[in-house]
């Protein structure tokens, strides 16, 4: 496997993860502060997912590093 077809296929997992992730939000009925608090930790799990990916996306430039594809580095 070359290493730009695996730098394809990890833009595309992240991109599905983030799409799904995405798709479990759901807007509040009430746009007030006093409805949102009960969400407060759900907000915080995906705000610290969201980063956590976005890091894991961007170290992308780490594969210009590696000459060929092997087990070690899947």
């Amino acid at each position: 496997m070359s290493k730009s077809r695996l730098e394809a296929l990890s833009d595309g997992v992240l991109a599905i993860i983030i799409t799904i992730m995405v798709l479990g939000l759901s807007a509040r009925k009430e746009p007030t502060l006093e409805a949102l608090l009960p969400l407060l930790p759900i907000f915080l799990s995906y705000t610290l997912s969201f980063i956590f990916i976005g890091i894991y996306w961007n170290n992308h430039h780490l594969f210009q590093a590696i000459k060929h594809v092997n087990g070690r580095v899947l």
